[in-house]
């Protein structure tokens, strides 16, 4: 059965307190969190059993009296989750042990062509460097994974599923699937520049450009899983024609490879930002196009969901903070005042090229039917904060 709400309070309070003072007495712990000695038993007694808390008896002194008192203390090997971002031409992993808030990350670059066994089986030895070289099958209770659209290029799974079981397979554990961008937007919301926010619009410009919405909390994935193609969002009627089959999508003027293509010939992400820096028109006008119809297209989207903070990630961000000011500017421009409320806030992302790695991490933070614990009971999640 659910837990009732007052004893999910209660057991908040618990696991925090250990969180935060390290291994206390019972006594100790009901100080701390205000509870009755019979609360603070059942509470306990339902942590222990779900592999959450555990207890131990010091060894007595030589000169001690009597037994010790019983220590309670996190389980350091429980709620540990990874998350593995399949990016283009790169894998990263993070790391995190859910009940001490601990993370770890690591990335090896690989082709573009890869092989998925073996993006799969680099994978696998990342998440090994960050346990210490030891290497569990039963080591995660989960892997969150992010993946990119099949239209950015071929380092895409033709079969999601296919690629779900590769991992559970290699990592011998139950695998979530979900898009980059958004798994980025849920990051950027829980531990990034949108942190506290629980209405947060998300860009990503980078080759390829989406994006992803939280509301209310919640990473919103639409009626089909598809939400937050933003990148196929029309911005110019006669503009070029798209992967997509559609003609002048934002993916065609705002990704890296467009922006790139609008300033100069064979260009690399390096040649813009020395050109930036340099203050060529050239790189700055190619730039500046690109942050225009971003900011319009933030700028409708603000004005039909109402988001409490807006941010723009992205390898073009990181390369061209100029952007930014186009953005801000278009957003300033465009988005309906309501009153005297502020303007929109427009932050530029936090979390660099871990983003939808760390996104996949909290994926599985929050509980789902397929969440267990090791015993087989229903896992419980200490910070239901999204």
């Amino acid at each position: 059965m659910p837990e009732v709400p007052d004893v999910r309070t209660h057991s908040d309070q618990v696991l925090r307190s250990l969180r935060q003072s390290g291994p206390l007495t019972r006594g100790e712990l009901g100080e701390l969190c205000g509870l009755s000695r019979t609360t603070l038993y059942e509470v306990v007694s339902r942590l222990v059993d779900q592999g959450l808390v555990v207890a131990t008896v010091p060894d007595a002194g030589p000169r001690g009296r009597g037994r010790p008192a019983e220590l309670l203390a996190l389980n350091p090997d429980a709620g540990r989750v990874l998350g593995v971002d399949f990016g283009r031409r790169a894998v990263r992993v993070a790391a995190m042990a859910v009940l001490h808030d601990d993370v770890g990350t690591a990335v090896e670059r690989c082709p573009a062509d890869a092989p998925w066994p073996e993006r799969v089986a680099l994978a696998r030895r990342l998440a090994d460097t960050l346990t210490g070289g030891r290497p569990r099958l039963d080591g995660f209770d989960g892997v969150g994974v992010s993946v990119t659209d099949p239209g950015a290029g071929s380092s895409a799974p033709a079969d999601r599923r296919a690629l779900a079981t590769l991992v559970g397979r290699s990592f011998g554990t139950r695998v979530r699937l979900d898009a980059a961008p958004r798994l980025a937007a849920l990051a950027e919301t829980v531990r990034g520049a949108a942190a506290g926010q629980r209405d947060v619009l998300y860009l990503e410009l980078s080759d390829r450009v989406g994006g992803g919405l939280v509301s209310a909390g919640a990473l919103h994935h639409g009626a089909h899983g598809r939400s937050g193609e933003f990148g196929h969002i029309t911005v110019e009627p006669a503009g070029p024609s798209c992967a997509c089959g559609g003609r002048g999508c934002l993916q065609t003027v705002a990704s890296t490879g467009a922006v790139l293509r609008a300033y100069r010939a064979a260009a690399d992400v390096p040649d813009l930002t020395a050109a930036l820096c340099a203050g060529e028109p050239a790189a700055h006008a190619a730039v500046r196009r690109a942050g225009t119809y971003a900011g319009r297209v933030l700028a409708g989207l603000a004005n039909a969901l109402a988001p409490g903070v807006v941010v723009v990630g992205g390898e073009l961000v990181t390369a061209a903070p100029a952007l930014m000011e186009a953005v801000r500017r278009e957003l300033a421009a465009n988005v309906v005042r309501c009153g005297s409320r502020p303007p929109l806030p427009v932050r530029r992302a936090e979390l660099g090229e871990f983003a939808a790695a760390l996104g996949a991490v909290f994926l599985l933070r929050r509980p789902t039917e397929a969440s267990r614990s090791k015993s087989g009971r229903r896992a419980f999640n200490p910070d239901p904060e999204y």
